[in-house]
């Protein structure tokens, strides 16, 4: 069932496109990320969503009904969307308790209920003077909650947090939706941020949807390679690197993408392509390996390894594993 339905909308700002035409649609408690660059035309696209910037094109539909924008109503803003940004701000020296209760519009039982799920039960006698940016962040998302919203939009809800707060905050995430039945779109320039959260991802890019599917499609089978790097490392081979490029395949004219987990490495001979390992980087769980082929750097992830910088190495890819542009 569709929820949010979003057609061929478009917005011009400052003699710039920064909507161009975009078209989608959302079913109720789907998962949706909308990636991109800063620039791209995320927080518009979201503002649009929620009824607070009128699009110059094209329409909004919420539940099959027109969402209105600031030129179709004197307040702004639909009631069963909630919109939270990434520069939102608390009222200095309240006392949280107070500050949430005066947006309630559910009773006491599920208000109380809606303070755990946010993880902020323990932080209602405080004063917002006294808090964290994360625990600020869940006290500004519960106050967008507790007026009972149907669609939630967040505009790069994981920037700035540490860590922990990233991790406490996908929790929360996870309880909207499944418990709360409230449907979600957030944006996102972190691919770990999108990946393992998403059930759908949409890419944009100065303003123009370039990809939407499924966040395994969106990493293993990119549109462009401008989609492959929002979403992490990869490995890019031409035309012009031709040893490697006959080697792979025997297609012609296709740029050819693989992620850096497709290459593995061997000092034993078992691979026609052969490379001097350049660059070792601990990244906590895994390491990427930089190996110079010829004149070109493939990188290689590996969970362990007993390699050195300038050692000679034998370079295997996934063959099934490629993805041609």
């Amino acid at each position: 069932m569709k929820l949010l339905e979003v057609k061929n909308i478009s917005k011009r700002q400052q003699q710039e496109t920064t909507v161009s035409y975009v078209s989608f649609t959302q079913g109720a408690q789907q998962k949706m990320a909308i990636a991109g660059e800063t620039g791209s035309g995320k927080t518009t696209l979201l503002k649009m969503i929620a009824g607070l910037i009128q699009p110059d094109e094209g329409e909004i539909l919420l539940n099959g009904k027109k969402v209105p924008g600031p030129n179709d109503k004197l307040l702004p803003g639909h009631p069963r969307i909630a919109y939270l940004s990434q520069y939102f701000e608390l009222h200095n020296n309240y006392v949280v308790e107070d500050l949430i209760w005066f947006e309630n519009k559910l009773g006491v039982a599920e208000a109380s209920d809606l303070f755990s799920v946010c993880h902020i039960d323990h932080l209602l006698k405080r004063k917002t003077s006294q808090l964290s940016g994360g625990e600020k962040q869940r006290i500004a998302l519960c106050m967008r909650l507790i007026q009972s919203p149907q669609l939630l939009l967040l505009d790069e809800p994981f920037s700035n947090l540490d860590m922990q707060h990233k991790q406490t905050l996908r929790s929360v995430l996870d309880v909207i939706t499944d418990k709360l039945q409230i449907t979600c779109i957030l944006t996102s320039h972190e691919p770990q941020d999108l990946l393992s959260w998403a059930e759908e991802i949409i890419v944009l890019q100065k303003g123009n949807l370039l990809q939407q599917a499924d966040p395994e499609t969106i990493y293993r089978r990119p549109a462009t390679e401008y989609v492959a790097g929002l979403t992490g490392k990869y490995n890019l081979i031409t035309p012009k690197h031709s040893s490697i490029y006959t080697t792979l395949t025997k297609e012609a004219q296709r740029n050819i993408i693989f992620r850096p987990e497709n290459v593995r490495l061997s000092t034993q001979v078992n691979a026609e392509m052969q490379g001097e390992v350049k660059k070792i980087i601990f990244c906590g769980s895994y390491y990427d390996i930089e190996v110079q082929v010829g004149h070109t750097l493939i990188i290689a992830r590996a969970l362990q390894h007993q390699l050195h910088i300038g050692d000679m190495v034998f370079v295997t890819i996934d063959s099934d594993k490629l993805w041609f542009l």
